[in-house]
């Protein structure tokens, strides 16, 4: 099994291989970068909860914290990878993306923490975006047509946010009330707290 501090930097991670490196205590840190109600139906145990726009905006001092050997998580790795590429610029070269996020993690027989059962956001924009879709052809035909531009502009919107590797419709959605959690990650709670790199290494070696 290669090891974290040996491996090509590559962008994808099994979940197979994340739990051997945890099993094996390697020296890694799990950043999961989706909302705090998703982090809170079930992430990965010990992982960082640090949301994509927290991220975002404070990538640099994020960075400044971290090591070299970094996993970032999300439930379909869109985010983790807009993560990733965030951290690349500010001198992160080495992260992953873990592959299947926490459900793909968990049947791997990794170690998770579950709570209240949520909808992963992706899932709500295919569900939005599907609605919208339908509502459109059916304004379209029973009320109006040019509500049909409804589907028409979806599509679009789809389109421009797999070229762009973006999502309006899913930082809208996070905004929602259904996606807050009781306690919202913040710099201090999230960033602040994390160990630096060099007192993590200091404390595995003492």
């Amino acid at each position: 099994m290669t090891s974290p501090s040996t491996a090509p930097a590559v962008t994808a991670l099994a979940p197979e291989t994340l739990r051997t490196w945890i099993d094996q205590r390697q020296d890694l840190v799990v950043i999961d970068v989706r909302s705090a109600a998703e982090f809170e139906s079930m992430h990965i145990r010990g992982s960082y909860n640090v949301p994509l726009p927290l991220l975002s905006a404070h990538t640099d001092e994020l960075a400044a914290r971290l090591g070299s050997r970094v996993v970032l998580v999300c439930q379909s790795g869109a985010r983790a990878e807009q993560a990733r590429q965030h951290l690349a610029k500010s001198g992160i070269d080495g992260a992953y993306v873990l592959a299947g996020g926490p459900p793909g993690f968990a049947a791997a027989g990794g170690d998770v923490v579950k709570g209240a059962g949520r909808w992963a956001l992706e899932r709500q924009v295919r569900l939005a975006a599907g609605s919208l879709v339908v509502l459109g052809l059916a304004g379209g035909k029973f009320v109006s047509p040019k509500i049909r531009m409804l589907a028409g502009a979806i599509g679009a919107g789809l389109t421009f946010s797999a070229a762009t590797n973006t999502c309006a419709m899913g930082q809208a959605l996070s905004a929602m009330p259904w996606n807050k959690a009781a306690k919202e990650p913040t710099r201090e709670s999230a960033i602040l707290t994390l160990p630096v790199a060099d007192t993590r290494e200091e404390a595995k070696a003492s």
